[in-house]
This record gives structure tokens, C-alpha cells and sequence, in this order.
């Protein structure tokens, strides 16, 4: 990335709209902009944040008319001179006008280069530039609020705190490195002892809330398994909305899974409907079984369908995150519903609002209902994470062998290292453009 570079792209969907806006920044955005506005007042003299009603003309022809802001570096989304282009929407008008400020000096801007300039600028730390993206595909209000959390700094400042402690704690050593002669004492190595023990207990607070980050970013993956014709596409069905999966009373007419998106009260879901479980000698059905074993094992809740109306009345042990769901259940000839089971009924939908609650009480434990919106962590923070927890235990192995300092102090320096990998105070290129190649262009 060429950062003396004026760089543009469409920053709204290209197709037909209300509008168009385009977005240029770089140390030549307003220059180049102004090449084509034409307006009462020009885009160099215009105050900061000052929008500006004009023509674009390019080549004495007028390309559209529209409404322009300069925002001056340091003041701006990038940190840069950044120039905003509302324009009419449509396909024609807003390519023209992207060509006509490509041809006027400015390049294309690659997929996040946007954000990734303002990391770079110091508008903001590694964690909030990925939680932009997050934002972005967020499917559910859940997934949205986690993400705008995080793009408001918390997690970022959770971090910078692990780097602070974790600087304080290396001061210390590093206090005792150069005064040789003296050693650790007793009291002082206990209370590093008790400082890196702290730092352990945050990180595995923030670990713990890797498979929220996961579900909140992929969606909850729901497994329905069970017996053939117990109800398992129809319940697929009843979810979504529309006939996603086709029912029949033959037995094994569903021999691969079938996945669906959608959002339940505000979380994302990916659910699963699933080959039939029985003896079978079918190749197919002895495959698609085989695949449905591995969509269980990955489950974040399952829902076990039984047929009500050719049950026995024994309800199995239901296993972690599973909910025993009694279908048919106007079917049950068997008296009262029997406890740790979910009646329903797929044909006119009694008990979906029910089973609805139970998968979400599945997913959010708690009465309320309420995730812990203050951090969500993703793979790359987990795997950060865990090696500065391996560093930091091997720091302390190494004060309870009583190493010199100095060994002590290499492990702490990898675990800050580790800390600045995760808000970006470690500048490694490859980790910027893997993040950053996941954006959107214009973004």
C-alpha cells in the first residue's frame, strides 16, 4: 500500500438507489475532486465539514449533480484529506463519476483500504478496525451491538491494559537485572508471582468468550437430527419461513443435510436438517448419516425430534446444549406431556414460541437472556491470547526455578509481543493483509 497515494471507490452498493456516494482520500483527494466540481464556492476553499452543492463535468461534459464534503486530515475517518461525493444512485451515473475521478490522478482503493489507513493513522487500534468489518456483516441485532461495542474501544482497552500490567511486571524484572548482586527477594518474586497470575485470570476471561464472538459472527449452529419422518424438515421449515426442505412421509427423503440462515430474537442461527437415523444397507442414507454424526459433534445446540405419535413414552437422558423436542404432539395418546420434553406440532405451529425460548435459554443461559456484550473475541485473539497465557506460564516456571532474571524476562517480552499482535502495536504486515483483504471495497 502506497500511502502518498489518492485513493477512491464507490462507498455504497453499485446498483440502482436514491444515492451514490463515492469517497477519496489521500494527500490529493480535495485537489483531485476539485478537478471536476464545479459550484459556487471551490473544494480548496471550502471549511472542513462544509457540504457543498455543485456539477461534475469531465471533459466538458455534465456527469451528475451532487453534494460534496471535505473533511481535512487529521480530522477525518482516515486520518488523511478525505473528500465524500453524494451523488444520484445508479449504475451509469456512478461509474462515470468513479472513472472521472480515476482519470483526474486518484487509484482504485483496495478491499479495506479505507480502515486500514485510519489504523495505520492512528484513528484506531487493530481490534476496532476489525470490528468495522463486523459491523458491516452483522446478522442480528446481537451480533451488531457486540460489534459496535467493540468498535467503540473495549476490547481494545481490555488489551492495552494485559500490555500495561504486563510492561509493569517486566519494569520490575528488569529493576533486578540491573542490580545483579541482589537478586529477587522473597516478597518481590511472590508478589510478580501473584501480578502474573492476575494477567492469567484476565486472559482466561477473555477466552471464555470466544465461542460468543464464533456463535455471534458464524451464528449458532442448530442440529435437528432424528429418526426418519419424525418431523425434522418440517421443523426446518416452520423456522424459515417457506418450504426450504422437501417432506415426505417416505422414509429417508432427506439423505443430506440441508443448511439454512436465519435470525432468531436478534442472534444469528445456521441450522442444520439432517439425514434420518436408522440400520440402513442405502450407501447414500449410510453417508448422509455419517455426516450427520459430524454436524452433531460440532453442535452448539441440538434438537432431538421424536415422533409422538409412534412413541413409547421413555424420554432419553437429553445431552449438553440438546433439547428433547415431543413432535406431533396432537398425535400423543400417552396423557400429560412427560417432563424434559418440548411439545409441538409442525402442522399448525403450536409450541414453535416455546421451543424458540428453550434454544435460546440454550444459547444464553441466563434468565435474562443477555449476552456479555463487552467483548467478544475472535480466532486470531484467541490464538494471540493463548500464546501470551504459554509464555506467561513459562515465566512463572522459570521464577519457581528461580532462573535468572533475565530468562524470565525473554518470556514476558513475548507475552507483550503477544498483547501488541492483538490491537496491532506489532506491525507485521502479513497479519494487515490478511485482516484487511476480508473488507469490503470502499470500506
Amino acid at each position: 500500500m502506497h500511502r502518498e497515494d489518492t485513493i477512491a471507490a464507490l462507498a455504497t452498493p453499485l446498483g440502482a438507489g436514491a444515492l451514490a456516494v463515492i469517497r477519496l482520500s489521500g494527500p490529493h483527494a480535495v485537489e483531485i475532486a476539485g478537478k471536476i466540481f464545479k459550484g459556487r464556492q471551490s473544494l480548496e476553499s471550502a471549511p472542513p465539514g462544509r457540504v457543498l452543492l455543485g456539477k461534475m463535468m469531465h471533459r466538458g461534459k455534465l456527469l451528475d449533480e451532487v453534494l460534496c464534503t471535505v473533511f481535512r486530515a487529521p480530522r477525518s475517518y482516515t486520518g488523511e484529506n478525505v473528500v465524500e461525493i453524494s451523488g444520484h444512485g445508479g449504475i451509469v451515473a456512478a461509474t462515470s463519476l468513479l472513472r472521472a475521478l480515476l482519470e483526474s490522478g486518484a487509484r482504485p482503493a483496495d478491499p479495506g483500504e479505507f480502515t486500514q489507513r485510519a489504523f495505520l493513522n492512528g484513528k484506531m487500534d487493530l481490534t476496532r478496525a476489525e470490528a468495522v468489518m463486523d459491523l458491516i456483516s452483522a446478522r442480528g441485532e446481537a451480533s451488531a451491538h457486540a460489534a459496535a461495542a467493540q468498535l467503540e474501544g473495549r476490547l481494545g482497552h481490555a488489551i492495552e491494559k494485559l500490555r500495561e500490567e504486563t510492561l509493569t511486571a517486566l519494569a520490575h524484572l528488569e529493576a533486578f537485572i540491573d542490580f545483579p548482586d541482589e537478586g529477587i527477594d522473597p516478597e518481590s518474586g511472590a508478589a510478580l508471582r501473584q501480578r502474573l497470575d492476575a494477567l492469567q485470570t484476565s486472559i482466561k476471561r477473555l477466552l471464555s468468550t470466544a465461542d460468543q464472538g464464533r456463535m455471534l459472527r458464524e451464528g449458532v449452529r442448530l442440529v435437528i437430527y432424528g429418526k426418519p419422518n419424525a418431523g425434522k424438515s418440517s421443523l426446518l421449515n416452520l423456522l424459515v419461513g417457506y418450504d426450504r426442505a422437501m417432506v415426505s412421509e417416505i422414509p429417508g427423503t432427506t439423505r443430506d443435510s440441508i443448511e439454512e440462515n436465519l435470525t432468531l430474537r436478534g442472534m444469528p442461527f445456521r441450522i442444520v436438517d439432517t439425514a434420518g437415523l436408522r440400520e440402513s444397507d442405502d450407501p447414500l442414507e449410510i453417508e448422509g448419516m455419517r455426516r450427520t454424526q459430524r454436524h452433531l459433534e460440532q453442535a452448539d445446540v441440538m434438537l432431538r425430534i421424536i415422533d409422538a405419535s409412534t412413541w413409547n413414552g421413555e424420554t432419553p437422558d437429553p445431552l449438553p446444549h440438546e433439547i428433547i423436542v415431543l413432535n406431533k404432539s396432537d398425535l400423543w395418546c400417552g396423557g400429560a406431556i412427560p417432563e424434559g420434553t418440548t411439545p409441538l406440532c409442525c402442522l399448525d405451529g403450536s409450541g414453535l414460541d416455546a421451543l424458540v425460548a428453550a434454544i435460546m435459554k440454550c444459547v444464553r443461559p441466563d434468565s435474562l437472556g443477555r449476552l456479555d456484550e463487552s467483548v467478544a473475541i475472535n480466532a486470531r485473539h484467541q490464538h494471540c491470547l493463548f500464546r501470551a497465557g504459554d509464555f506467561l506460564e513459562e515465566a512463572m516456571r522459570s521464577l519457581e526455578r528461580n532462573d535468572a532474571p533475565e530468562l524470565t524476562s525473554i518470556e514476558l517480552r513475548s507475552a507483550l509481543a503477544s498483547f501488541g499482535e492483538i490491537v496491532g502495536a506489532v506491525d507485521t504486515e502479513e497479519i494487515l493483509g490478511k485482516i484487511f483483504s476480508t473488507f469490503c471495497i470502499g470500506k
